[in-house]
């Protein structure tokens, strides 16, 4: 009898374009290789930022490193960790039959027995290109190149003759391009786009003329994208990147991780660049037994209602709740108010759909507004739960009251005041370096003035609601912003409509005026 030795699994190869830089421009075959890559090896033209990212959602024990070497080299890495049964892949910016470097390393492994498959990825130039709000219709001629004696100006300048172009160059190859260009016989005076950090969150774009783009690109680094010809000036119109309200504005947002999430996914989504800085820590209560009197009188029917003034609130019940092995089952006929849309979403993750959530004003004034008084005969149960922080303020609880509720107000957590911020958050704080600021509690008021100093006279100020609005008042802050609705949408949609009411007053002053505008930000900037 023969006994055959087991043989490792076979790995396998990907060869991965990156695309442009905007990590969300990944497609999902992308993602899904690099996150199940053991190895990845990543040329020097792919952004950090997207680099960063992978890296968060790759496998734990993922190995990274910068290709190095010719061709032959990073073939033989690739082929090393697949024939040790590994998942190997090569990340490049663009696409990678974009590089004929990466087409040199593909033939390699083509003529092995590995397996191994090529990922496209939208090219640098093309992508930058619509970043910057140039379209290349008709006749396209798009290049990423490395070196660019390899560049054919003669075919750069038929197609400058027909339309425009797209190149992605290094910021140090620049001067090289304008000879070419030029010993080709384009115009000098024919328009010329360079866009930087293309598809980041700096990206800019300076636009002149073939005989002058060296000059006005001055102070570029890195790779840089150039669209040269007559539908760069559509730029005014469909630049649509930097052009969205918020662009390249540094907004703090004083609140932890887990609760700026979607607040700063908004901020992104209008141009801007958050910096989360945590203002506060949420402990258990000193004392538990409040809050399993509290979830035992839930069970047994001891309530008409629940009132839930925040997220935590709700994640502090439910925490309870699967500590005890209890569901929402377990909150049969009793009824759940919320003071705003961001806790009565927290409530439905759970499966529960709120009864009542104020129509107009999202605070404690706005539900009471809204809240039935206790009637003996329709509300055989007159009791209501109040599970809350411990520095929750009394009106809302005093208000129930008034009403002919019994209220059990019951600290479901603490709040205590989290560790400063490194040095120089704390000095960008306090010498104007963020553009705005977005409170969402006097808490967060308090809290980021005590540990980092009071923002700036020239920062924005943004405040989710009135209540909000007095404390910044009263520590001697310039309130800028408030929504008409106490929500983290509303809040950045008011942001947004003031960045875009800045501009038009700015652009509708004349030029001496607005070099004296004591407006701040890059919404003034640009048009200085």
């Amino acid at each position: 009898m023969t006994t055959r030795t087991a043989r490792k699994p076979a790995g396998r190869i990907a060869f991965v374009g990156a695309g442009p830089g905007d990590p969300e421009l990944l497609t999902r075959r992308a993602h899904a290789a690099l996150t199940d890559a053991d190895q990845v090896v990543y040329d020097r033209g792919v952004p950090e930022s997207l680099l960063t990212a992978i890296r968060a959602e790759a496998k734990a024990d993922a190995q990274f490193s910068p290709a190095e070497g010719a061709p032959g080299d990073v073939a033989k890495v690739l082929l090393s960790a697949a024939k040790s049964g590994l998942s190997a892949v090569h990340l490049v910016a663009g696409d990678p039959f974009g590089h004929e470097s990466v087409v040199k390393e593909v033939q390699a492994i083509a003529r092995t027995a590995v397996h191994f498959e090529v990922v496209p990825g939208l090219g640098q130039a093309e992508g930058v290109a619509t970043y910057a709000g140039v379209p290349l219709p008709g006749v396209r001629v798009t290049a990423d190149v490395g070196d660019v004696t390899a560049l054919d100006f003669d075919a750069l300048a038929a197609a400058a003759l027909k339309g425009s172009f797209a190149v992605a160059v290094d910021a140090g190859d620049l001067a090289a391009v304008r000879d070419g260009l030029l010993a080709a016989g384009v115009e000098p005076g024919i328009a010329v786009a360079v866009t930087g950090d293309g598809t980041g969150e700096t990206q800019y774009t300076t636009t002149s003329t073939v005989d002058s783009f060296v000059a006005a690109a001055l102070g570029f680094t890195g790779r840089v994208v150039l669209t040269v010809g007559s539908e760069v000036s559509e730029r005014d119109a469909m630049s649509w990147w930097e052009n969205r309200p918020l662009y390249g504005w540094k907004v703090l947002v004083p609140r932890t991780k887990e609760q700026a999430g979607a607040m700063s996914a908004r901020l992104r989504a209008y141009g801007a660049i958050p910096c989360e800085v945590p203002t506060i820590a949420v402990e258990p209560p000193r004392t538990p037994a409040q809050m399993e009197r509290a979830v035992k009188g839930l069970v047994d029917g001891r309530y008409a209602w629940v009132v839930f003034t925040s997220v935590n609130a709700v994640r502090a019940v439910w925490e309870k709740f699967d500590e005890h092995g209890l569901d929402a089952r377990h909150f049969g006929g009793v009824k759940i108010a919320c003071i705003g849309e961001a806790t009565a979403a927290a409530v439905r993750d759970f499966g529960i759909q709120p009864e009542l959530i104020p129509a107009g004003e999202q605070s404690s004034e706005g539900l009471l507004a809204e809240f039935s008084p206790h009637d003996e005969i329709l509300d055989p149960v007159g009791r209501v739960l109040l599970p809350r922080a411990d520095i929750a303020t009394e009106t809302l609880a005093a208000g129930l009251i008034e009403r002919g509720w019994e209220v059990d107000d019951v600290t479901a957590y603490r709040t205590v005041r989290a560790a400063p911020p490194p040095a120089e958050i704390r000095d960008a704080i306090k010498s104007g370096g963020f553009d705005a600021v977005l409170f969402t509690s006097s808490s967060t008021v308090r809290n980021l003035v005590g540990i980092a100093g009071k923002p700036h006279a020239r920062t924005v100020v943004a405040v989710i609601g009135p209540k909000t609005a007095e404390t910044a008042t009263e520590f001697g802050l310039r309130v800028d912003v408030q929504p008409q609705h106490a929500s983290v949408p509303d809040l950045v949609e008011a942001l947004a409509s003031y960045a875009v009411e800045l501009r038009e007053k700015l652009a509708a002053m004349p030029a001496k005026q607005r070099r004296g505008s004591k407006v701040q930000g890059p919404t003034a900037l640009r048009f200085r």
